[in-house]
């Protein structure tokens, strides 16, 4: 599958896939849009959710509504994040104490198992870039 970035104007690209999806894509202070870096951390934090969901709704209910947030550490200056930290925000309460923890293990195991973003991120991976020449 490929996907695209396309500029649309100064500062303004819109990311596409082949199923029609569409994402904007500027600077990090571009209104209505999402800087690379902050695409990275999504891209963590939407694979977590999506790997997580069914450990999750399985054991609170097929209705479970959670939120996934992230945020990252960089240094001053730094062309690169240091860290990403994934936070899962879900209610519990309807869990024993064993029950919670059992959860928490099996989202982190599946997430360490099966998330390619955040397996891809922990192990780093070549990146290329080709230009045309001629």
């Amino acid at each position: 599958m490929t996907l695209e970035v396309q500029r649309e104007g100064e500062h303004d690209f819109v990311g596409r896939n082949e199923r029609g999806a569409e994402v904007r894509i500027g600077h990090k202070d571009s209104e209505g849009a999402f800087s690379p870096a902050e695409l990275l951390q999504i891209a963590a934090a939407g694979c977590s959710a999506v790997t997580a969901e069914h450990l999750i709704t399985r054991r609170i209910g097929d209705d479970s509504k959670f939120t996934v947030s992230v945020t990252a550490d960089r240094r001053e200056g730094a062309s690169e994040l240091d860290a990403v930290h994934v936070a899962f925000d879900v209610d519990v309460s309807s869990l024993d104490a064993g029950q919670r923890e059992s959860l928490a293990v099996a989202v982190d195991r599946a997430i360490d198992r099966l998330c390619t973003v955040s397996r891809t991120l922990k192990t780093g991976i070549p990146v290329t870039e080709t230009f045309p020449t001629a």
